[in-house]
């Protein structure tokens, strides 16, 4: 299977932050702990290992267990969780919104990102073990942003009201969803497998949390993946002394802002503004900020309110009320994993490097931040139809207008290039340059005058020629456009608009396979695959 690479930089779909830290621009050292290569992970083993208790380790094997309930594991998994419970034991943690049916194809790609690096660990540390874990980010309450999914140009969405944590929501209503599916997919042998994971997902579980597990747990069964959820009222406990600082001593604002304040001086953009106190009270139907006003603690469009003695003391009561913002949430990840690295996008990995003083400051280690994989998946058809273009796929990550203007330039049997001919006039009024400085200097102004609106004439000629050209040539152009539409949907990154199902119709479970063969999760490249 043909593979090529592209640098982060070149796609032209990264920001300058994460380009400059995969290029470990020393501007950039001060917010991380250590960069991601194979050596680092040795230093981060011990430093960990320091940190995190026997105790510790039990408690979350046995909870990780309890919350798998009646699910079927595989064998890895298991022994994976048990080995949990051993101090030569960590974890490479990666995390993702509940996103109906998966969402956006890099769900795929970040888990087996830390699948994979999980392998190339126990290959070189052969005293300690490491586990993948896709922690689900049960107490995002934002709906708006996991009820869909795309297929086939258009979306389709989950239509209802919700309130509180997402991963409480009921999955009831999406029997109605699961028979649109059924028409859109069709009757091939891999369609009725999507629709027998959706059914087992979806309609037999009870909520989105219980819903999710499932069908990660079903797409990654062989390859040992544990599912945390950290919606769980004895994990909370050992974030008790955590939430207590940020209720009393809004530590966390005042560290994350001076950060934030050194980044933003670097000329890096704030990812997430950091807030007085970065918890929400959690019940049912319900997760808003917690406000502190005058010593008093409410709770955001409600009519709760707590003194500051009474909120100390339901936290001790119930810690599973206090949920962690995406500022806190890594902290909380950190505080009950024991956790080496993280695996986020982009836009996750720009608010990490926000938080490394607080970390040091609460005396917790800071994990080594690697990039997920990215790939571009390029049908066959696709491929052949490139190469009979004469076009090279990176070329597709230009914008499409500059991907036409060279296509055009590269194919057009006219010579659209005026460079000769500017090059002719500029050597004309050199002349004129030498005679005008015999006269005066009105004369001379004349000469430079002139000289720019003939060069201008010939700028404006050449654009003409091109704009004919892109016309006499439209049917290539056009071809060209509808395949870089196809690989970019809305001129955006594939993996951030395509849900996976729709290259499981084709592949069906060999699509998983190429994935977990191709994807190097140090490489830290852009991959394109050919199928």
């Amino acid at each position: 299977m043909p593979k090529h690479f592209i640098t982060y930089k070149n796609t032209g779909y990264f920001s300058k932050l994460i380009c400059d830290y995969l290029a470990e621009d020393d501007t950039l050292k001060p917010f991380y702990n250590r960069f991601p290569n194979l050596e680092s992970f040795k230093h981060q083993l011990h430093e960990k290992g320091l940190h995190f208790t026997d105790e510790k380790r039990h408690l979350l094997a046995k909870r990780i267990m309890l919350q798998y309930g009646d699910n079927s594991l595989s064998q890895s998994t298991l022994s994976n969780i048990d080995l949990l419970k051993e101090h030569t034991t960590f974890t490479v943690t990666t995390g993702h919104q509940l996103n109906l049916f998966t969402g956006p194809l890099y769900f795929l790609y970040k888990i087996f990102s830390a699948i994979n690096l999980c392998e190339k660990l126990n290959k070189e540390y052969h005293n300690h073990h490491f586990v993948p874990v896709y922690w689900m980010a049960t107490e995002d309450h934002d709906f708006d942003e996991i009820n869909y999914f795309n297929l086939f140009g258009k979306k389709v969405t989950w239509g209802r009201k919700s309130s509180g944590a997402v991963g409480e929501l009921s999955t009831e209503g999406l029997e109605e969803l699961k028979q649109q599916l059924k028409k859109e997919f069709g009757q091939s042998e891999n369609a009725k497998k999507l629709i027998k994971n959706f059914t087992d997902a979806y309609i037999k579980h009870d909520n989105l949390a219980d819903a999710t597990r499932f069908l990660a747990n079903r797409l990654f069964y062989h390859h040992g993946l544990v599912i945390v959820d950290g919606n769980d009222a004895e994990l909370k406990k050992c974030f008790i002394p955590y939430a207590e600082k940020e209720l009393t001593e809004n530590l966390s604002f005042k560290k994350v802002s001076k950060t934030t304040e050194k980044l933003t001086d670097l000329g890096y953009s704030e990812q997430v503004h950091p807030r007085e106190i970065n918890l929400f009270y959690l019940k049912e139907n319900l997760r808003e900020r917690i406000v502190e006003k005058d010593g008093r603690f409410f709770i955001n469009e409600t009519e709760l309110s707590f003194s500051k003695e009474e909120i100390l003391k339901e936290l001790q009561e119930n810690p599973e009320r206090f949920s962690p913002n995406a500022l806190l949430r890594p902290l909380y990840q950190e505080a009950i994993l024991p956790n080496l690295c993280y695996i986020g996008g982009g836009g996750e990995l720009a608010y990490w490097f926000q938080l490394k003083d607080y970390f040091n400051n609460v005396e917790v280690p800071f994990p080594i931040l690697l990039l997920r994989n990215s790939a571009l998946l390029v049908p066959k058809i696709l491929s052949e139809k490139l190469k009979k273009l004469n076009t090279g796929i990176q070329e597709l990550f230009l914008p499409q207008h500059e991907l036409i203007t060279r296509h055009t330039y590269k194919i057009s049997k006219i010579e659209i290039d005026f460079s000769k001919q500017k090059k002719f006039l500029k050597q004309q009024f050199k002349d004129l340059y030498t005679l005008a400085e015999k006269t005066d200097i009105s004369f001379l102004g004349a000469v430079g005058a002139q000289e720019k609106k003939q060069l201008n004439g010939l700028d404006n000629l050449e654009k003409r020629l091109l704009k004919a050209q892109k016309r006499n040539l439209s049917d290539e152009l056009n071809r060209l456009k509808a395949i870089q539409n196809q690989l970019f949907p809305n001129q955006s990154l594939q993996e951030r608009q395509l849900n996976f199902s729709e290259f499981y119709f084709e592949y069906g479970e060999d699509l998983l396979d190429v994935l977990k063969e191709n994807l190097d999760p140090l490489d830290q490249k852009f991959t394109i695959l050919e199928l």
